[in-house]
């Protein structure tokens, strides 16, 4: 394990002027938005478990932020409330790209359960 003590920067902060969505970005949401399930919401805080089946040039964050956004539109919740998360890229071939997903609520034991190291006390 690794410490830096440096502030995150967001997402909101790297970028100077208005970001607009683009038009495979509506269609995604609108696509996901159909897709996900009816989902009882567990009780926060939560974790989120996340497997992308992508492309072999994909980086395994990109896709994390616009699917629980729309993830958080669909079911009501607000993204503050995820504290951890176990995100998986499965490289898999064109056309056989998919999302499995889950959501619990946060336990103090769940992070001592998948990996009692990787967690900071």
């Amino acid at each position: 394990m690794h410490l830096l003590n440096i502030k995150p920067l967001s997402v909101n902060d790297a970028w100077q002027g208005r970001r607009f969505k683009t038009p495979e970005y509506k269609r995604y949401a609108r696509d996901i938005m159909y897709l996900l399930p009816k989902f009882e919401l567990p009780l926060a805080p939560y974790a989120l478990t996340l497997e992308f089946g992508v492309g072999p040039t994909s980086d395994w964050d990109n896709p994390i932020k616009p699917f629980q956004d729309i993830m958080q539109n669909k079911y009501g919740f607000n993204d503050r409330d995820v504290e951890a998360a176990l995100v998986r890229k499965k490289t898999v071939k064109k056309g056989e790209e998919y999302i499995y997903w889950n959501m619990i609520t946060l336990d103090e034991g769940l992070c001592d359960r998948i990996d009692k190291s990787f967690f900071s006390k």
